[in-house]
């Protein structure tokens, strides 16, 4: 299983063979606007909008003050975050890959295992590290490909994330020295460095595929983004075989904890992404 180690290099030593440089200079399709929610500003914006309401309807600002309050405390207590996970992540995608369980599709000639990026961290030491759920992907990834190399024929694992944060290497550079350390051969990883959402990770990748197939593709990321990332893959014709790397649970009691009002972000940013995907579908911006 792949872990957080005290030190690691922030670069990558494999260097993608063309990917990058392809993907930006792809002709496919693109969107009008960025597929884009406003991740971290979710709550707060709820926030400030019970603040502006309290302020413009003051004979009501006491009734307000407590549903806030009262909406706040089932958010952070876990209650109202569970609701909101069970919704992003469906039945279906609230089990883990497991290397002992038999895989929902065989491996091909050629096996593509797409890992999806979930953000970078400086760590205590400057360093910059995966985010906290990425390493149940990295991992998931490393478990799939040695499978995939001990049933025979081409395996490659395409690793997708840019930079969104503004950091000082992108998510696929940062992700890389994980997976070889962890057995994936250099010549069979694909980093695919310049996506900035989900709904460019699928259209990059599919770039990729267009250039050189694999006969199935395996995509994993975590429970909660799971249906996000499938809708943005399907949207370019890929019917990838879901593995889920992980599952968020809410912490339930009465005690407030940062944690689930961290798990209440992630599912109302995924929520509200798949809002956006079918307005967008509709008035033809995807």
């Amino acid at each position: 299983m792949i872990r957080a180690p005290v030190r690691v290099a922030s670069r990558s030593p494999h260097r993608q063979r063309g990917a990058t440089i392809a993907a930006q200079k792809r002709k496919g399709a693109t969107s009008r606007k960025p597929y884009v929610t406003l991740f971290k500003l979710i709550l707060f914006v709820f926030f400030v909008a019970f603040i502006a309401v309290s302020l413009l309807w003051r004979s009501a600002r006491t009734a307000i003050a407590v549903i806030t309050g009262v909406l706040f405390w089932l958010l952070a207590s876990g209650w109202l975050t569970g609701m909101l996970l069970d919704l992003a992540q469906p039945v279906i995608y609230r089990t883990p890959y497991d290397p002992a369980q038999e895989l929902p599709a065989p491996f091909g000639l050629r096996t593509g295992i797409v890992v999806l990026g979930g953000g970078t961290r400086t760590g205590d030491d400057g360093v910059l590290v995966p985010k906290r759920d990425v390493y149940a992907r990295l991992s998931a990834a490393a478990s799939l490909y040695r499978q995939c190399k001990l049933a025979g024929g081409v395996c490659r694992v395409i690793v997708s994330g840019g930079n969104p944060q503004r950091h000082t290497a992108t998510e696929a550079d940062t992700y890389a020295p994980y997976l070889l350390r962890a057995g994936v051969a250099s010549v069979d990883l694909v980093l695919e460095n310049t996506s900035l959402t989900t709904w460019q990770n699928a259209r990059n990748v599919m770039y990729l595929q267009r250039a050189q197939p694999d006969d199935i593709l395996f995509l994993i990321t975590s429970a909660y983004h799971m249906q996000r990332a499938l809708l943005d893959f399907q949207r370019f014709g890929a019917n990838p075989v879901p593995v889920v790397s992980g599952v968020r649970h809410a912490q339930t009691g009465w005690w407030p904890r940062l944690v689930n009002l961290c798990g209440a972000q992630i599912a109302l940013h995924e929520l509200f992404g798949m809002v956006q995907f079918h307005a967008y579908r509709m008035i033809g911006w995807f």
